[in-house]
């Protein structure tokens, strides 16, 4: 027993080290985004130039149920990541209702140009899974938007954007409040997640996690086979697992099939643990956040396997 306890001790210090430095990095690169897309989406605003191509926008983003307003954040969040997208979002006057909706479709599809990368080197045409995630967002909010107490579509075409330019040094002073405070949550968040992340891997939780997880992954409609390439989708995302994703395709040998179920699964319903929380620590009620994509990844996947099957008894005899 004297044995073992400092071998534990010393491998939960390497996690602990490994989780910091790693969140450090992390955070340091995420604040290369959030800083500079705040701030320059704060001065969009403060400009009026949203109001100037509001007859282009506003009916686009009508039929999801959001202001003219909400086009910046979810371009910005699709091009850029979850990040960049509430750092845009969190500098507009937006109600919690508008906001859970961008929420929604933000973590669904987001970092589209990265991600669509990493998924079209391990298993899936990145062109496809980009469309199938902008559509499968789209929808989502369309069905969700009913349930949010968000105005109808026509009610927000009908109304104008307002604007009223503050001073510039208040614009200021309000950007530098909203965007410390947003960089002091980011901080707590990734050194929390990734430090635990580590104590995960270093202690080899990780697959055993995976194995007592199968039933998940058959309601999910996934073969046991891409289960730790799910987990590791659902814990680290696309972008921090990228990686061992493209490594373990590569690896493992799996049907194109499956890896086409799984990336079509994971492409909606992703990083659980860290990007949920982003939103939940602005006030957003955590449900919207995890069931709506969780309920369109297991349709999706059983959808496909029923038209596959269809298609192969009926259509392709």
């Amino acid at each position: 027993m004297e044995n073992i306890n400092p071998s534990y001790a010393t491998l939960l210090k390497t996690a602990l080290r490994n989780g910091t430095k790693k969140g450090w990095s992390g955070f340091l690169w995420m604040i290369k985004i959030v800083v500079p897309v705040s701030f320059l989406t704060t001065l969009l605003a403060w400009s009026g130039w949203l109001n100037k191509i509001e007859f282009i926008i506003q009916p686009v983003m009508g039929v999801l149920s959001l202001p003219a307003q909400a086009a910046l954040p979810l371009l910005i969040g699709i091009l850029t990541g979850i990040y960049g997208g509430i750092a845009a979002m969190v500098v507009l006057p937006f109600s919690a209702g508008e906001m859970t909706l961008m929420a929604v479709f933000l973590l669904m599809a987001h970092n589209m140009i990265q991600e669509g990368i990493v998924q079209g080197k391990s298993g899936i045409h990145p062109v496809k899974a980009t469309l199938f995630r902008l559509s499968a967002a789209t929808l989502t909010v369309i069905i969700v938007a009913p349930w949010l107490a968000v105005p109808s579509p026509s009610s927000i075409t009908a109304a104008p954007l307002t604007f009223v330019r503050t001073p510039l040094f208040d614009m200021l002073l309000q950007w530098l409040d909203v965007a410390l405070g947003l960089c002091l949550k980011i901080f707590v968040i990734i050194m929390i997640l990734l430090t635990f992340l580590e104590i995960m891997k270093i202690f080899n939780w990780i697959v055993p996690i995976v194995r007592f997880m199968s039933p998940l992954l058959k309601i999910m409609g996934l073969d046991r086979n891409v289960g730790f390439l799910w987990m590791t989708a659902i814990l680290f995302g696309l972008t921090y697992g990228g990686a061992v994703i493209v490594e373990e395709a590569k690896e493992r040998g799996l049907s194109k099939k499956d890896l086409e179920m799984l990336h079509l699964s994971v492409g909606i319903n992703h990083s659980l643990i860290e990007d949920p929380p982003l939103f939940i620590v602005l006030g957003l009620n955590a449900f919207w956040l995890y069931i709506p994509r969780l309920i369109t990844a297991i349709l999706t996947v059983h959808l496909i396997r029923l038209w596959q099957e269809f298609a192969k008894r009926y259509i392709n005899r």
